[in-house]
């Protein structure tokens, strides 16, 4: 298959790492995979991992421009489907898609990803996208919020990871780790606070920058934390800091299928976290007493600590091979993307082949 994807977003976020993941793993089975974008960033990825990264201007709503561009490119490279994020991608790749005919797939990140307008609702009628989901919770929230968008328009494949297969070890003191933005609503002042309540000994590791940065290091300050906690700010080497936790803790309090998650598990981390968005669809039931209810607190999140710093290191192996055995089992990347390929080219290019 020939494969574009198309992305305008000016910010990294899930569905660019999704891109450059998929991309390379198609490519790899023996698709040609084309990829353009409008950051820099994401670009230069696409070009390492999947052998090819174009910066592309948009411009505005149905830019004839970039529709051109776009007829020209998927007309050479004789494009199979095409496959979209959200907003300028479907006013103008979409646009070329419909014009030449070629099946276009437009994958949603959160259930309310594309808020309704005449406009949307026109585009999605006339050119009658594909819709590609990561859990069924994003599916049923965005089949929800727009009211001519039926299930059987909607594809769900969840996202996926390479499991790693290094050695799994216990550090001792325990460590933990926090992976999300440091914005409002991730929930860090519960982990903060059920911390500072820990009557055994711990070591934490917080990853990431965001809008709350500031008053979480005070708060840090003030609930004598400083010595505890390692603050790293923004990395490229995620991994290289998940392998030297144990255990991974998501307190946000909104999600669709989180990344942070799934990366944890591939590395073999015990995960702890609220139960919100898609998150119990890729839950080990296993770890079904660290699978928090939403209206927990950091009393919760305390208890939940407690228990796994009073687990033998045995214990903690064994959890910590199963997470990764989730992995293995139910959001292995290469399956995933199979699944992908699969779908593509028996319900979406047959379909349109067949009409």
């Amino acid at each position: 298959m020939n494969i574009a994807f198309v992305n305008s977003t000016h910010k990294w976020g899930g569905v660019k790492s999704w891109v450059v993941s998929f991309a390379e793993q198609l490519k790899l089975r023996g698709n040609n995979v084309y990829i353009w974008g409008r950051q820099p960033a994401f670009v230069e990825k696409c070009r390492d991992k999947a052998g090819h990264g174009e910066k592309t201007w948009f411009g505005p709503d149905f830019n004839p421009v970039a529709i051109a561009k776009f007829i020209y490119e998927f007309k050479i490279k004789k494009i199979d489907a095409v496959i979209i994020n959200v907003g300028k991608d479907l006013t103008t790749a979409g646009v070329a898609a419909k014009i030449l005919g070629v099946p276009l797939i437009q994958r949603i990140g959160l259930p309310e990803d594309i808020p309704y307008t005449k406009k949307v609702d026109f585009l999605h009628n006339w050119i009658k996208p594909h819709f590609l989901c990561p859990c069924e919770y994003i599916r049923d929230g965005f089949v929800d919020s727009l009211p001519y968008i039926k299930k059987e328009d909607t594809e769900v494949i969840l996202n996926g990871k390479i499991y790693s297969e290094h050695e799994l070890t216990v550090n001792r003191p325990l460590t933990f780790i926090c992976t999300s933005q440091l914005n409002k609503g991730k929930g860090h002042e519960d982990v903060l606070n059920a911390l500072a309540r820990l009557r055994f000994d711990f070591r934490c590791i917080i990853l990431g920058t965001g809008n709350i940065e500031k008053e979480l290091h005070a708060l840090c300050n003030s609930l004598g934390l400083s010595e505890k906690i390692e603050w790293v700010g923004f990395t490229k080497d995620v991994s290289g800091y998940l392998r030297r936790a144990d255990v991974f803790v998501l307190p946000s309090y909104f999600e669709g299928l989180p990344n942070t998650l799934l990366e944890a598990m591939a590395e073999g981390l015990l995960p702890i976290s609220r139960d919100v968005g898609g998150i119990c669809e890729v839950w080990p039931d296993y770890f079904n007493e660290f699978l928090l209810p939403f209206e927990s607190g950091p009393a919760e999140f305390e208890a939940a600590f407690e228990k796994v710093l009073d687990m033998a290191d045995e214990q903690i192996l064994t959890a910590k091979e199963l997470a990764r055995n989730n992995c293995k089992e139910h959001f292995f990347l290469p399956g995933k993307v199979e699944e992908l390929e699969k779908w593509l080219l028996h319900d979406v290019i047959r379909n349109k082949n067949k009409s």
